[in-house]
Parts: C-alpha cells; sequence; structure tokens
C-alpha cells in the first residue's frame, strides 16, 4: 500500500477562524491548525498577538495530500475567498495581525505563489493590486485550543455568521468540485 505524502502550507489571509473553516471543507486538506506566525517573540499569547505588538500573523497550517489538490489550487482557494489587497485588514478586523500572507515552505512554493499572484494581476482579478506577502516560513505557534474549530463549535455567533458564513458560501460556489464531501 502506498503511503500519503502530506505537504505543508502556511496562509494568513484576515482572521485565522474564516481562514480554517474555508481549508478545512477542501478536498485533500487533511488537517487545519491555527496559529500565529512571522512575528518577533516565541509562544505569543492570543491576547499579545491582537495587540498588533508582536508582530504575529493569525495563520493557519494546512496539512494537504498534493495529489488530490496542487498547493497551486490551494493558493487559488486563498485568494478567493479573502481580501489581498487591503494591507493589514480584513473588513473590520484591523492590524498587522490580520494580514495577506503566504509563508512558504520551498523555493517550489514561493515560486508558485509569486507565479498565482502574477496570473491574478494580469488578469485583473482584483480591482486594486495585491498585497499579500510572500515570506519564508518561520516558527508557527499553534493557537490556544478554544480557537480550534471555531465556526464549526459556533457558527450561531454574529462573527461567524456575517464574516464566515460568506466565505464559506463563496467557497461552495467557486470551488465545489474541490469540496470534502458532505
Amino acid at each position: 500500500m502506498k503511503e500519503k505524502k502530506i505537504e505543508l502550507a502556511t496562509l494568513a489571509g484576515g482572521c485565522f477562524w474564516c481562514t480554517e473553516a474555508v481549508f478545512q471543507r477542501v478536498q485533500g486538506v487533511e488537517k487545519v491548525i491555527s496559529g500565529f506566525t512571522g512575528g518577533n517573540i516565541k509562544n505569543p499569547p492570543y491576547r499579545e498577538v491582537v495587540t498588533g505588538r508582536t508582530g504575529h500573523a493569525e495563520a493557519i497550517q494546512v496539512h494537504f495530500n498534493p495529489e488530490l489538490i496542487s498547493y497551486e489550487g490551494l493558493l487559488k482557494i486563498f485568494f478567493a475567498t479573502h481580501d489581498p489587497t487591503t494591507l493589514n485588514r480584513q473588513q473590520n478586523d484591523v492590524g498587522t495581525m490580520y494580514r495577506s500572507a503566504i509563508f512558504y515552505h520551498s523555493e517550489g512554493q514561493k515560486a508558485t505563489a509569486e507565479k498565482v499572484i502574477k496570473e491574478l494581476e494580469e488578469e485583473k482579478t482584483f480591482s486594486d493590486p495585491i498585497v499579500t506577502e510572500v515570506t519564508k516560513a518561520e516558527a508557527f505557534y499553534v493557537a490556544e485550543q478554544e480557537h480550534h474549530d471555531y465556526y464549526n463549535r459556533h457558527r450561531a455567533q454574529p462573527y461567524c455568521q456575517v464574516i464566515i458564513d460568506p466565505k464559506v458560501k463563496k467557497l461552495k460556489e467557486s470551488f465545489a468540485d474541490k469540496l470534502k464531501p458532505a
């Protein structure tokens, strides 16, 4: 029996509750972990990250099977389900912790990220320039337990209904062929 090859993608597209909810539904994604990366202190707690003083982004680590979904496929979903044109902001979430960023784990991932961004800009997919940073992945700190699987556990919360529901809806409409079976 052939062993599955699992790869890692680290993405920041605003609040990690949103990006986690989107990628949990994608076929080929084995696991999604919410956490923090790109900052300047070790093991930052959420309450410090949200002040903006640590420099970390709320991010997710996506463990995926490249035989079922490519890294490029993940990035296309990433760009379609958040606004990569707003610097340090996603809707009402404002600050460097909500920046749009791709933290690459190999030169291949870096090249793919740069290629996808270039294609989106050439196609004028967005009316404003893409400001997503492409940065080498460094330490990733797992968020506190209450942040994991947030959307699935708290769908009745106003934030989930107003902010996350539209992202999940867009995923279902735009990438129906990429969804896990219901």
